[in-house]
């Protein structure tokens, strides 16, 4: 954790990053100019006090406030307090794993009797069948996807605390594959589940990148401090599964082409966030040589082989041509003027 300077010169540790807070800036937000949730056209049920909507999200604020768990991080705004912006630490044991996934809620003007609207910052990587590309997230809970009554969205109990616990503890499990309605009853199904799995981790390592350049607002302190703490329980992850000593998924040359450059972007990124991970810079540096190495053993190797096919094909021409001057000068039944004619012929040539 970095320690900031403080009067007379002694160093103090930078403040805890809070699970709960206010924040000023939502700028950035999904949906700050969505019209119905803002009161542009009317709705002035979220700055009234008095009205049942807001002191529902209040409500919501205290739940969050007490009751979050240490790996979800959430932000409201004093401004406009039908948005809301929450963090999820990927669960251990699963593709997700030391990953922090965006999302952005918004709250429809009759909340709670419908569910809040969820947006996941994807960066473009469809890295679970309930998240999509598009940010769209396929949850029972959010009336997003067909389920049991007792599954979808309450308004007498339900709550956002609820929607976020949801999503990471049966979102974003160990097998995603399997979220897919259906998909558990094929027979190629646990192979695929490996495959799924490894594709994920990828993306999910893509995602840290994504981060690290770009992270959402109010949350930049997390992002940092987040990946300087667990660059290398991340990079050390990496290795395991490339080596394939993962215990769901990994060592398949397919994976280690998809993993090793994501895992050279991130030591370089981690580096640059002030995490240690000097040990790690060194593996790709002495990686990199040895592709380099190899790249030279193998263009040698093809030279070698282009002049042996180069001097293969002069011999054949070589006989082609003694054959046919032979045949003209009637000497094929002479094999001693012909092996001689051969073999001066063919020293000519080389």
């Amino acid at each position: 954790m970095h320690a900031q300077m403080a009067a007379g010169g002694i160093q103090q540790e930078a403040a805890p990053f809070r699970l709960f807070d206010v924040a000023d800036d939502d700028s950035d937000h999904r949906y700050r100019a969505n019209s119905a949730a803002s009161g542009k056209t009317g709705h002035d049920c979220f700055a009234n006090p008095s009205t049942g909507v807001h002191k529902k999200i209040m409500k919501e604020w205290q739940i969050l406030r007490d009751h979050l768990p240490d790996t979800i991080y959430v932000r409201v705004y004093e401004q406009r307090i039908d948005l809301l912006r929450a963090a999820i630490v990927g669960p251990p044991g699963t593709p997700y794993e030391n990953g922090l996934f965006f999302f952005d809620l918004a709250f429809p003007p009759d909340y709670p009797a419908r569910p809040p609207l969820v947006h996941y910052r994807s960066f473009g990587f469809r890295l679970n069948p309930n998240l999509y590309e598009t940010g769209y997230v396929c949850l029972s809970l959010l009336n997003t996807w067909v389920g049991k009554k007792s599954e979808k969205w309450n308004p007498a109990e339900s709550t956002v605390l609820q929607v976020l616990v949801s999503i990471q503890g049966l979102v974003l499990n160990e097998r995603p594959y399997f979220n897919e309605p259906g998909i558990g009853i094929f027979p190629a199904g646990a192979k695929r589940s490996v495959d799924y799995s490894e594709d994920v981790f990828v993306l999910s390592c893509r995602s840290m990148l994504c981060l690290l350049r770009t992270p959402p607002k109010n949350f930049q302190e997390l992002v940092r401090k987040h990946f300087r703490e667990s660059a290398g329980e991340v990079l050390t992850l990496c290795n395991a599964y490339m080596d394939g000593c993962g215990q769901r998924f990994g060592g398949g040359v397919r994976f280690r082409a998809s993993m090793e450059p994501v895992f050279d972007e991130l030591v370089g990124a981690f580096a640059r966030s002030g995490a240690s991970v000097g040990h790690f810079v060194e593996q790709v540096r002495e990686r990199k040589e040895a592709a380099a190495r190899k790249a030279v053993e193998v263009e040698v190797e093809e030279v070698k082989k282009s002049k042996e096919v180069k001097k293969k094909t002069k011999l054949e021409v070589v006989k082609k041509v003694i054959e046919k001057i032979k045949m003209v000068l009637g000497l094929e039944k002479d094999g001693k003027l012909g092996n001689q004619e051969s073999r001066k012929a063919s020293r000519e040539v080389l």
